[in-house]
């Protein structure tokens, strides 16, 4: 057994990643921002500058880190040197569409947390909530798990699900993912800041 112990009042320092899709990442800003997510968030990493007008609207740093055709190696070593100068607790994916190398993954181990859909592995790539449409799926879900080098498959902290049906669009049901995507990523975030996620093997024990 490993055990580590911090006060109480200490704040879960967190660094934030993110491409275009935003919402996850307005999400977590302003429940930090209003005191009922625990966290402070030091960072906002980004391969575009997407991000950069909301980072500023909440006096958040925002770093522009391009992944680059076979720069990746250079991009994750700025990731790195950033965890580092920001003594960062915790790295979230809140929708960053980039595959980060097994070496990163290791490095983050037991300290980083992503975010995706509930339609893997059925609806993979571009626009899987208009894929679904077609399909005619009556849930659309979230997942948030620790990061591992198996793509998508570290310990599970939370899901969710909300039940969808004929008289949804493509574009209601991308709302409604983003709407679960967002309340999944938040309870994940806030059990981790809180110490209440224990790392039992490949599964997890959440102390709600």
């Amino acid at each position: 057994m490993s055990v580590s112990l911090r006060a109480a009042a200490t704040r879960c320092r967190v660094l934030v990643m993110v491409s275009r899709q935003l919402h996850c990442l307005n999400d977590l800003l302003f429940r930090a921002s209003t005191g009922s997510l625990p966290v402070d968030v030091v960072g906002v990493v980004s391969n575009h500058r997407d991000a950069e007008r909301l980072c500023a609207s909440y006096d958040v740093g925002f770093h522009h880190v391009p992944v680059e055709a076979g720069a990746k190696a250079g991009a994750e070593a700025a990731l790195l040197a950033l965890v580092e100068e920001l003594d960062v607790d915790l790295v979230v994916l809140a929708r960053y569409m980039q595959v980060l190398s097994d070496d990163l993954c290791r490095r983050l181990e037991g300290r980083a947390i992503n975010i995706h859909h509930s339609f893997l592995p059925s609806f993979k790539g571009a626009k899987p909530y208009h894929q679904a449409y077609e399909r005619g799926v009556k849930l659309v879900g979230a997942t948030a798990h620790y990061v591992t080098a198996d793509l998508d498959e570290g310990p599970i902290i939370e899901q969710d699900v909300v039940r969808v049906d004929h008289s949804f669009t493509a574009a209601d049901l991308v709302a409604a993912g983003r709407d679960v995507e967002e309340q999944v990523l938040a309870r994940a975030v806030r059990w981790h800041a809180d110490s209440r996620v224990l790392l039992n093997g490949a599964r997890t024990v959440v102390l709600r």
